[in-house]
């Protein structure tokens, strides 16, 4: 029987790197998941954040440019609008985020994916 793994994996990241290993080295052959190309439907991010008990602003990358410019970071920014920014632009989602039948993770550090391997 198979353990499925998923990672929403940025290649250029390398916590996101370090994790697929971490993944693999644990003897699990995930699917990969690049959301970057893929991106998100609203009910998938919001159930995949739901599952991993992150609301969208705790999953927001902060980093960068884009997030300051948008205006996520205000205060009284509704997690609506935020998870809507995300949608539209998936590089606002922090990285990475690996489920598996134990539930979900924001693998940040990267050893929290450890809990659910």
């Amino acid at each position: 029987m198979t353990f499925p793994v998923t990672i929403f994996h940025n290649p250029n990241c390398g916590t996101s790197r370090n994790v697929l290993e971490m993944i693999r080295a644990a003897g699990h052959e995930p699917e990969v998941v690049e959301y970057l190309k893929a991106g998100w439907t609203p009910g998938a991010l919001k159930a995949l954040l739901d599952e991993a008990g992150l609301t969208p602003r705790e999953a927001l990358r902060t980093k960068g440019e884009l997030v300051a410019e948008l205006g996520l970071l205000k205060d009284g920014v509704g997690e609506a609008a935020i998870l809507e920014a995300m949608i539209e632009h998936p590089a606002l989602v922090e990285r990475p985020l690996v489920k598996t039948p134990r539930g979900a993770v924001l693998a940040r550090p990267k050893e929290r994916v450890l809990h659910i391997l």
